[in-house]
């Protein structure tokens, strides 16, 4: 048994009652940026066992400044 298209129909203006015409595609963008990002940190995980990787991304430390002294007047 598969979808008709009044079944399609009735969804698609349900969904536009629901959300109106002005929110769809302020959803569509929201939804696509978070896709974006999940996509972008998935790429910049190092995989399991690659331990070198991991390493090599790791920031390294900073340089240790001098204490500064107070002098006193």
């Amino acid at each position: 048994m598969g979808v008709s298209i009044w079944q399609v129909v009735v969804v698609v203006i349900l969904f536009l009652l629901l959300f109106g015409r002005g929110k769809i595609p302020a959803l569509m963008g929201d939804l696509a940026q978070g896709i974006k990002s999940f996509k972008t940190g998935m790429r910049d995980d190092p995989v399991d066992g690659d331990t070198d990787s991991l390493k090599a991304s790791a920031p390294s430390a900073a340089p240790e400044q001098p204490a500064q002294t107070r002098s006193s007047s």
